[in-house]
Formats: C-alpha cells, sequence, structure tokens
C-alpha cells in the first residue's frame, strides 16, 4: 500500500478535506437538482419524460468514465487528474447553470459527470498517498465515507434552499466557487504523486465506457420506454456485448485497463458488491423519501430538505466516531452485515408511512435506523476494497468501487421507480402515492436485507484464503 507522505499532521488533514469536499460535491450533484426540476422544466421547455435526464445524463458520464478516470490516476499522476477533473466539473456547472435549452442543458450535465468521473478515484488514491500505511487511515476513510451520504442528503436541503430563496441556476453555479477553492489549495495540501509507466488500452476505454453508459442508459430508461421496448432491448444488449468484448480485450491486453486477476481477491469483490446493493437500497431511500414528505405530508422544498438533516447528522457521528471503532473490535464483515441489516430495518419501518401520517412518527426514527445502517456498512466495505489492490492499482480500484455504487444506484431507482409506478398505477391521490413509496421502501429493504446475505458470504470465502493472502490494511477482521 502507498506510504504516507512526510507532510505534517495539519497539512495531510487539510489534505484530507479537499478530498472529502471532492466526494461531498460529485455526490451532491446526484441530489441537489431534484427539487429544481419543475422550474427547470418551466423555464427550458422539458417534456415530462425528458425531465429525467437532467439526472441521468450525470449519472451515465459518471458511472461510464470512472474506470477510466482511474486508469488516468494510475498513469498520470493522481493530482493532476483530480485538478483536471475539478476544472471540467466547473466548465460543465456553467454550462448547466447557463443554458438555455434543453440540448444544452443536458449536455452540460454529461460534462458535469466526466469531471466527477476523473474526481472520485483520483481523490482515493490521494488519500491513500496521505494516510495508507498509518494508525490515521481508519479514521480519514471514515471523514472520506461520510462525505458520500452527507452530499447526497445535503444536495436536496441545498437545492431546496436555491431553488426556494435564488434560483434553478444556482444549484450548478454553486459548484463553480467550491472548485476554484479545492484548484487553488491543491498544490499546497496534497502530494504530487508520480504517475505509472504504460498507456491506456484505448480498446478497452472504449468498450469499457460505452459498454456502461449503453447498459446504464438501458437501465434508467426502460422505466418511460418499457423494458420490453426496441429502444431499451437494444441499448440492453448494446451495453451486454459491448461489455462482453471490455472483458476479453483486458484478458488479452498487456497493459489493460482493468486487470481481471484484481477479482481474484475475494475481499475486494465482495467489497464492491456490497457498494453496488448499498447504492440500490440507499439512493431509491432518499429519492421516495423526498416525494413522500412533499406529495403527501405537503412538505414545501425547503422544509423537505430539513427534514433529512438529522439523517445527515447521525451519518456523520456514525461514519466518523462509531463505525472506527467498531470496526476495530469486531472487523469488517460483521459492520457490513450488521449496516445491512439496520438499513433494511429501517426501510422495513418507512414502508410503514401513513397518507395522513406525520414527519415526527412516520419518518424520523425509521430514517435514523437507516442511516445508522449506512453509517456501519459504508466504511468498511470501501476501505476493504481499497485496501485489497496492489498499489499500483488503487486508482483503477477506486473507480470500480465508485462504479459499483454508481450503477447499483441507477438500478435500483430505476427498478423501485417501476415498482412503485405499477403500485400506484397513474393515481396522484395520497392514499395511492402512499402505496407506490411503500413498495419502493420495501423493495429497497430487501435488496438491502439481500446485501447482507451476500455479502456474509462472500466474505466468509475470505477465511480459506487468509493462510496465502495478506490481511487489507482497513479490514481489523
Amino acid at each position: 500500500m502507498s506510504a504516507p507522505t512526510a507532510a505534517p499532521a495539519g497539512r495531510r488533514w487539510l489534505g484530507l478535506a479537499l478530498i472529502a469536499t471532492a466526494q461531498f460535491v460529485v455526490i451532491m450533484d446526484t441530489s441537489i437538482i431534484g427539487v429544481a426540476l419543475p422550474d427547470m422544466q418551466a423555464a427550458l421547455g422539458f417534456t415530462p419524460e425528458s425531465l429525467s435526464w437532467v439526472f441521468n445524463a450525470y449519472v451515465v458520464a459518471f458511472g461510464g468514465l470512472l474506470l477510466l478516470g482511474g486508469r488516468l490516476s494510475d498513469l498520470l499522476g493522481a493530482r493532476k487528474v483530480f485538478v483536471s477533473g475539478w476544472l471540467i466539473l466547473a466548465v460543465g456547472s456553467v454550462l448547466a447553470g447557463a443554458a438555455g435549452n434543453v440540448g444544452l442543458e443536458i449536455a452540460g450535465r454529461a460534462v458535469q459527470g466526466a469531471g466527477a468521473a476523473l474526481i472520485a478515484p483520483a481523490a482515493l488514491s490521494l488519500l491513500m498517498a496521505l494516510f495508507g500505511g498509518t494508525a490515521e487511515l481508519p479514521r480519514a476513510f471514515a471523514v472520506y465515507g461520510a462525505a458520500a451520504p452527507i452530499g447526497g442528503t445535503a444536495g436536496v436541503f441545498l437545492g431546496g434552499v436555491l431553488t426556494e430563496w435564488a434560483s434553478w441556476p444556482w444549484v450548478f453555479y454553486i459548484t463553480v466557487p467550491i472548485a476554484a477553492l479545492v484548484v487553488v489549495l491543491t498544490p499546497g495540501a496534497l502530494p504530487a504523486v508520480a504517475g505509472g509507466r504504460g498507456s491506456v488500452d484505448v480498446g478497452g476505454a472504449i468498450t469499457g465506457t460505452v459498454g456502461l453508459a449503453a447498459l446504464v442508459y438501458g437501465v434508467v430508461r426502460a422505466p418511460e420506454a418499457g423494458w420490453a421496448a426496441v429502444e431499451t432491448l437494444v441499448a440492453l444488449g448494446a451495453g451486454v456485448v459491448l461489455l462482453a468484448a471490455f472483458f476479453v480485450i483486458q484478458a488479452r491486453s498487456r497493459q489493460p485497463l482493468l486487470r481481471l486477476g484484481i477479482f481474484r481477491t475475494p475481499q475486494l469483490g465482495a467489497a464492491n458488491l456490497a457498494q453496488l446493493l448499498l447504492g440500490a437500497a440507499w439512493v431509491p431511500m432518499w429519492f421516495f423519501l423526498n416525494l413522500y414528505l412533499q406529495q403527501v405530508l405537503g412538505a414545501g422544498a425547503f422544509a423537505a430538505g430539513a427534514a433529512l438533516l438529522p439523517m445527515t447528522v447521525l451519518i456523520v457521528l456514525g461514519m466518523t466516531l462509531v463505525a472506527p471503532r467498531l470496526l476495530a473490535r469486531f472487523g469488517a464483515r460483521a459492520l457490513i452485515v450488521g449496516g445491512f441489516g439496520f438499513l433494511a430495518a429501517g426501510l422495513g419501518w418507512l414502508a410503514f408511512a401513513r397518507p395522513d401520517g406525520s414527519y415526527v412518527v412516520d419518518v424520523l426514527p425509521a430514517s435514523l435506523v437507516a442511516a445508522f445502517g449506512m453509517a456501519l456498512a459504508f466504511v468498511p466495505s470501501l476501505g476493504t476494497a481499497i485496501g485489497a489492490a496492489r498499489p499500483e492499482e488503487t486508482g483503477v480500484a477506486s473507480g470500480l468501487v465508485n462504479t459499483s455504487y454508481q450503477i447499483g444506484s441507477a438500478v435500483g431507482l430505476a427498478a423501485l421507480t417501476v415498482l412503485s409506478s405499477t403500485v400506484a398505477a397513474g393515481a396522484i391521490d395520497p392514499a395511492a402515492l402512499t402505496s407506490g413509496y411503500s413498495a419502493a421502501f420495501i423493495g429497497a429493504g430487501v435488496v438491502a436485507a439481500a446485501g447482507g446475505v451476500v455479502t456474509l458470504a462472500a466474505l466468509r470465502t475470505r477465511r480459506g484464503a487468509e493462510a496465502a493472502e495478506p490481511e487489507p490494511e482497513l479490514v481489523a477482521g
């Protein structure tokens, strides 16, 4: 694993603040647009069908380019790629905020996603360069890990504030000053990690990126076009074929984009699976919870965002104070499985929400249980995935684990949107809407429960390999 830099402790923690800011912003940008969508629709002329692509364009570009971003981080140097990603993200934010039509808006969101795909894996590589091999690594991972769900939840709140008290373009412009500050501070706070020798696997980059993009496109398009529609089947089929070609190229390439042997490490594969299932359960939860608060309980944009803040506070405390201590005592497997259990329980509790319910009774306690589960599971699964990789492959491993979370989020949200719409049967009265949201919460709870079972079984195979493989740095048991 990468040795930590010789920088003073204060400088390392400033570097961690920039890295956590990166994770916060790239996740925030997926959720901050939610409450602004009606205003954007009116201003730019989106149809109800095309409006979803304000979200989807970002996710498709982000998920499709993450592996390439990880590889570029390993080859060119993490800090260079990190700064480049922020500059691209800022350009995309300006384009999206200033867009005067649908096409430019979607293009701006795609550029934002491309920038995020460079930032995310480079940030994790820089974290390992700063803290790898130190006793501070679990706490650093906890701070970094907390930034992701906080970004998702805070994005809803900030979107409500900016939309209600400023205007919808500011949900994009808010990223620009943050990007400028990070770019200015980066040279003095983050190490100039040297890149490795080699070249980009062009064939792998094209087939992997386009294949992932096609697969995500097919999944997020299916609720609107239909799972049996020609458009959906062509996109999914193209995605499968291209990804198959990607793996064939990787198996034959001397310098692959993704070394297939990386999957032979049981804990890395299991941790990526955990991240995929966490995304598939967590992102739909806050998405439908926000809709329940606004469309059933009648909360405004600001009030709905504020209602999610207690989850954010609990996640911060859980990831920074509770999870590292429990990790040292019980090990990664126990925390991941236990976290999935709490998440499933919270989602099951939310399924009992009533059409005439209240925030204090129907939302707050259940959402806190779910948030505690996320706090327990996210840090050890992320740390296990990165800790199991070779030092020269931390960028690729970072891209892989971020891809897992994003793809899980897209697939989970698309599938549970279909489930919710089917149960609600197109009705918009509070009772029908609540029934649809409850079905989505149940579905997400099943995903979380399955995540606990599957990762328990997958990590259990680790026992048979202990004699042959070293223990990852972050995994305590």
